[in-house]
């Protein structure tokens, strides 16, 4: 396997403290030891060292959802989410991916998304405005009502924005399938190009904010073109009294996204917004500590282990007494909300601008 030193060293870092191993989301789902970050790093030291093959460990490289809370955790600061992706890399220069990681990428290949072909009757306003609505491929492909909702807020507040009918790709979601790939880089620099047009980006969904702001330094790609998440743009909108909210006597309970609240270090926009709102009621595990509610990326190749990932974080909103769950995750928006009316739902779950929305004046 071909991975660069500092993979191969943080590979081999594990104390095997067991610090890391309760706040795996995706071994609390599964309840195996093979998806907890040491025992992924064993698996990879075997195949650096020759006693194992990649293809006998791919899957569960696969299995890793890179929310970076094992990261946090780790006493000796080593990083599964950087030999993680690093694997992912070599697997794919090696053709040694899943077989459905190809097909996803042959997805995109064919229809321009691993989603395949987007949903119609989308928000589309290509006027030439200064300030650009990015939707996103989670939001585009699979949550449409989060794409209108968002428009519609902007509408209410007079924004002259535009929104794109055929929207590139963050390069978010070739990341995560394939790591630092070339191909990864290139749809990086084509969304630069495009958000470069513009002054203001705001950017819907918080994977693609975090992948701009982060991995597009880390490779030298520049954004000239403000980008701002959509919690920070809903919070300007309403300091600048283009949107009057009405404090309701209602509560909300944050579900934090990993990408804002641990990636980018700020969990607090979203507790502004809802502190305009209502009471803001907190359950365990939120703001840097939070754990992931789905993703919708390994949705397509693990459902079953997604919506345990899901039922689980909203069974903690419920033991908590939560009434209404708020995100400004598309991904964990569609996943909580997938979990639908049954013993587990007794909390409604809404997106940020649909909590903001049932409190304009």
């Amino acid at each position: 396997m071909n991975l660069s030193e500092k993979a191969r060293t943080h590979i081999d870092a594990c104390r095997f403290c067991w610090m890391c191993r309760h706040i795996c989301p995706i071994g609390n789902a599964t309840g195996q030891e093979r998806n907890t970050a040491r025992a992924r790093a064993l698996g990879l030291s075997l195949v650096v060292r020759g006693a194992e093959k990649t293809e006998d460990v791919i899957d569960n490289v696969y299995e890793c959802s890179l929310c970076g809370a094992c990261v946090k955790e780790c006493v000796t600061g080593w990083d599964p989410v950087m030999f993680v992706q690093e694997a992912k890399t070599d697997a794919v220069l090696s053709g040694v991916i899943p077989a459905y990681i190809e097909k996803m990428l042959e997805t995109k290949e064919r229809t321009g998304s691993v989603y395949g072909a987007p949903v119609q009757g989308l928000p589309v306003r290509e006027n030439g405005e200064d300030v650009l609505l990015f939707l996103g491929q989670d939001a585009r492909h699979k949550s449409p009502a989060s794409c209108k909702n968002a428009a519609a807020v902007l509408e209410k507040a007079g924004v002259k924005y535009g929104c794109l009918r055929t929207e590139p790709e963050s390069g978010y979601a070739m990341w995560f399938l394939t790591g630092n790939t070339a191909e990864t880089q290139e749809a990086a620099k084509a969304c630069a190009a495009v958000l470069n047009k513009y002054k203001t980006v705001v950017v819907y969904d918080p994977a693609d904010l975090s992948f701009i702001k982060r991995q597009y330094r880390e490779w030298g790609i520049a954004v000239a073109a403000e980008t701002v998440g959509f919690a920070d743009f809903l919070l300007r909108l309403i300091a600048e009294k283009k949107l009057q909210v009405r404090r309701s006597k209602r509560a909300y309970t944050v579900q934090d996204s990993f990408h804002t609240a641990r990636e980018l270090e700020n969990a607090e926009s979203m507790r502004k917004l809802v502190a305009l709102c209502g009471e803001n009621r907190e359950m365990l595990c939120c703001g840097k500590d939070t754990f992931l509610a789905g993703n919708l990326l390994m949705n397509e190749y693990m459902p079953e282990v997604m919506r345990e990932v899901a039922r689980r974080r909203l069974e903690s909103a419920k033991n908590i007494g939560a009434e209404t769950v708020v995100t400004e995750s598309p991904a964990e928006y569609e996943q909580l909300r997938a979990l639908g009316d049954g013993a587990v739902r007794v909390v409604r779950v809404l997106s940020s601008e649909e909590m903001l929305l049932e409190n304009l004046k």
